[in-house]
């Protein structure tokens, strides 16, 4: 199944147009024609399979024939992580746990973060892309990038964790969860969290984990956390 995008679609919608761009690249680019079905997510949870009206590159119109609210993973996970040097691996880890599947990402600035501006709308396409990829239907949402000190203090449900390097005491993230629940996890930068960002984060109630027994990057460590989470609700 090839899977399209459309936000503005609703469950109440009887046909639809896509936009120019996404109308040429349906017509033009796949070759698509007059009565053939795509499917169609709007990042929301639904599955809207459509049959091709008008096969117009400007204006592409589809016919709703059915929808189905598709179920998501039964717990919620949102990873507040440093963005990383390069953009690239940033990208990766995007991409990667969407795939895994994550409910909100949030760009934190910490002390020892190498980069302080993130490119949102390209970080966006990434999150879409694998989106379709991977066949969902909840289209992760991305935060605006925010320093670690106004991201700290926020209130949060469920269990909350950082995961450090420091030499202190902490355990192995899979024996802490619980299932079904909601998780926010914090990932710091190359240069790890500050000791001041560490002992802010335990006193707003966050518990000290390890993801492994070895150093990971940024990014690795973020996909680490979001499989092992994905794991402990998949067979719990």
């Amino acid at each position: 199944m090839q899977l399209f995008y459309s936000p503005n679609i609703t469950p109440d919608s009887k046909q639809y147009t896509f936009s120019k761009e996404e109308s040429k690249h349906i017509v033009k680019v796949l070759r698509k024609k007059e009565s053939d079905i795509l499917s169609i997510t709007d990042g929301k949870g639904y599955l809207f399979t459509v049959k091709i009206i008008i096969a117009n590159p400007k204006k592409c119109t589809v016919q709703i024939n059915t929808i189905e609210q598709k179920k998501q993973h039964d717990y919620k996970l949102h990873i507040a992580i440093a963005p990383t040097k390069m953009n690239d691996r940033m990208e990766w880890f995007l991409e990667k746990v969407t795939e895994i599947g994550i409910d909100e990402i949030t760009p934190i600035f910490c002390d020892n973060s190498e980069r302080k501006i993130i490119k949102k709308e390209r970080f966006e396409k990434i999150i879409q892309s694998a989106m379709k990829q991977s066949l969902q239907m909840q289209l992760p949402k991305l935060n605006d990038a925010i320093p670690f000190k106004d991201f700290i203090t926020q209130n949060f449900s469920g269990q909350t964790f950082i995961a450090h390097c420091e030499a202190q005491e902490k355990k192995q993230l899979q024996t802490e969860l619980k299932a079904s629940d909601s998780y926010t996890i914090l990932i710091g930068p190359e240069g790890d969290f500050s000791v001041k960002e560490i002992k802010i984060a335990l006193n707003n109630g966050f518990s000290p984990v390890a993801l492994g027994n070895t150093r990971l990057r940024t990014e690795t460590a973020g996909i680490i956390a979001c499989h092992t989470i994905a794991l402990k609700n998949t067979f719990e």
